[in-house]
């Protein structure tokens, strides 16, 4: 039997076990099963109590090779499962914990496996440009979900929609759209808004948020980099003058695009800018590029959580996906179509 409580030594045989054990436990609303990976424990906290559930218990072990041990503390015979897990940094770790946990399920003879990824990794590695020797990872990925028993797939804003059809089962991808809007709505008078798009592929997803927010002009940063080595010129396509900017985008990583950008629209009169962001990635120096730029305001969601040093950055402020999620997750139970949650 494995260790109870929050446990740090488990060695008889020279291996390590840590536990996690949720606040709550066990409190299912009917047949359904909520269950956390070790990625968005807060985020998965909240969407069980808008369900007004307690997150199922789990215990995810380490051995001292490194190797991950899953169980599952419930009876889930024939009931509905949810896995609320983001595939970010660690993103080998998050993955096969994703994988071992539906595996663990499967056997346990759960009725409906969903896997719930506010943030799928290796979303950017799609495609081989120029027929390069290289893996397309994100079919790789959508594989190992079919492996292991995964029924459904429930993802915010992956970055290429096409990986929607990498899956050999439903894959449903959600939009943050409505929430910025909501933000955008309640704090910030349209009246002196411009919606930016921060490059050319950027476009879609720019107007649309602006058809949403009453029709807003749309600005476009083109970005060139005319000669080798040399920094991009970035370019700005429409009237920012004495404008609030607002800059949404999928993906923010290492930053530096994204300062850039806003360095070139504060140069072209901008009075104000903030960008709405869906993944916080903020991997290598992007805080720290973030505090020095001239961006005033990022505004992310919490689909992949802040590090230390990202809570303590004054210019950026984090928004709840847990309504979202807790509305899909109750109309996927009931077989209710998940459209209206949509703008």
């Amino acid at each position: 039997m494995w260790p109870s409580g929050k446990a740090t030594g488990f060695d008889p045989v020279m291996r390590r076990f840590e536990s996690y054990h949720p606040s709550q436990i066990n409190m299912s609303n009917g047949m359904i099963d909520i269950f956390s990976g070790s990625s968005c424990i807060d985020l998965s906290n909240e969407v069980a109590k808008l369900l007004h559930n307690g997150l199922s218990s789990r215990e995810l072990g380490t051995f001292s090779d490194g190797e991950i041990q899953v169980e599952i503390n419930e009876n889930v015979r024939g009931h509905d499962t949810f896995i609320i897990q983001s595939t970010c940094f660690p993103a080998d770790k998050h993955l096969m914990e994703l994988m071992l946990l539906a595996d663990a399920l499967k056997r346990s003879s759960a009725s409906k496996i969903t896997a719930v990824v506010p943030y799928f990794g290796y979303a950017r590695q799609d495609r081989r440009v120029r027929s390069s020797r290289v893996p397309i990872s994100a079919k790789v990925v959508s594989d190992m979900f079919s492996s292991v028993g995964i029924n459904r797939v429930l993802t915010l804003d992956l970055h290429s929609e096409t990986i929607q059809g990498f899956f050999d089962m439903p894959a449903d991808n959600i939009y943050a759209t409505k929430l910025i809007v909501e933000d955008v709505s309640k704090n910030y008078s349209q009246e002196n808004l411009v919606i930016v798009s921060p490059d050319v592929g950027g476009v879609v997803r720019s107007r649309a948020l602006a058809k949403y927010l009453g029709g807003l002009d749309l600005a476009i940063i083109d970005k060139r980099r005319d000669v080798a080595n040399e920094s991009e010129v970035m370019n700005i396509i429409g009237n920012v003058e004495g404008k609030e900017c607002i800059l949404p985008d999928d993906i923010i990583d290492t930053a530096g695009t994204l300062c850039n950008a806003a360095k070139a629209l504060k140069d072209a009169g901008a009075s104000k800018v903030s960008a709405y962001i869906t993944h916080p990635v903020l991997s290598g120096p992007a805080i720290e590029r973030i505090s020095n730029s001239e961006i005033d305001e990022l505004v992310v969601t919490n689909s992949i959580p802040l590090t230390q040093d990202g809570q303590k950055c004054s210019k950026i402020r984090v928004i709840s996906i847990a309504p979202l999620l807790s509305e899909c997750i109750k109309r996927l139970s009931n077989e209710e179509s998940l459209s209206a949650v949509f703008l």
